[in-house]
């Protein structure tokens, strides 16, 4: 296979499964963007240009079209098989989507093109994450929103995540990590547009099976390493 990433980390084939499943798109998709709405606030941004990094088989595009319904619709990915199933979720969905094979370290577009950039479980996929952040930097309007969704190292760097899925372990990250990234791009952002999911299917060492069966309470925030992080962030627009 020829991925349009010379770094590209090639999933296995159950993660690859597990992309087009009902778990991926209900408890993980669905659940990120209706957090991510709520940490944009209303009115929610609609109409323009959205694009799609890692957009993988195209699971998303319904849910982002119900939430934004942007004028136009783009999905970024670096393997070509992925965005084969993401054309044909398309044309089941009956949703327009330009699909482009590319690197998200070099996207093709220009400069300030885009309204939104949806950027969710595809950063820690990525070894150039600096110049992936810059690009989605440098392809959005003034104005324009990141919404940024990612498992951390402390849920990647698990021994379930390693036995079964294949990630550029060098260059996890911890939430913090991650929104410190973010800041030192230039993306503003406060507390409320910031969450800290802690879902079951992110603490892979019980799965919350402690907490659902009334053994204990999960720790409250600050008290624990979190698993995953949210963020809902802008470029600055200026005069």
């Amino acid at each position: 296979m020829n991925y349009a990433s010379p770094t590209y980390v090639e999933e296995t084939r159950i993660g690859f499964h597990f992309l087009r499943s009902h778990t991926w798109q209900h408890h993980v998709l669905r659940v990120a963007i209706n957090d991510l709405k709520r940490l944009i606030g209303e009115p929610l941004p609609q109409g323009g240009t959205l694009l799609d990094t890692g957009c993988g088989q195209g699971k998303s595009f319904r849910l982002l079209r119900d939430a934004f319904q942007p004028v136009r619709m783009l999905g970024l990915d670096a393997d070509p098989h992925s965005l084969s199933l993401s054309e044909a979720e398309a044309a089941r969905e009956g949703i327009r989507v330009e699909l482009l094979t590319a690197d998200c370290a070099e996207i093709p577009l220009p400069d300030s093109s885009v309204d939104i950039v949806f950027c969710h479980q595809t950063f820690h996929h990525l070894v150039e994450q600096e110049r992936a952040l810059a690009e989605f930097w440098r392809v959005l309007k003034p104005g324009g929103w990141l919404l940024f969704a990612e498992s951390t190292k402390a849920y990647i760097d698990t021994w379930v995540i390693r036995w079964f899925f294949r990630h550029p372990m060098h260059v996890q990250k911890s939430a913090d990590e991650y929104l410190n990234m973010l800041r030192g791009q230039g993306f503003a952002f406060g507390p409320r547009n910031v969450s800290f999911p802690y879902l079951w299917w992110s603490r892979s060492k019980d799965f919350g099976l402690l907490e659902r069966w009334g053994l204990r309470a999960p720790p409250p925030p600050g008290q624990r390493e979190e698993t995953l992080v949210n963020a809902a962030v802008r470029k600055p627009a200026h005069d």
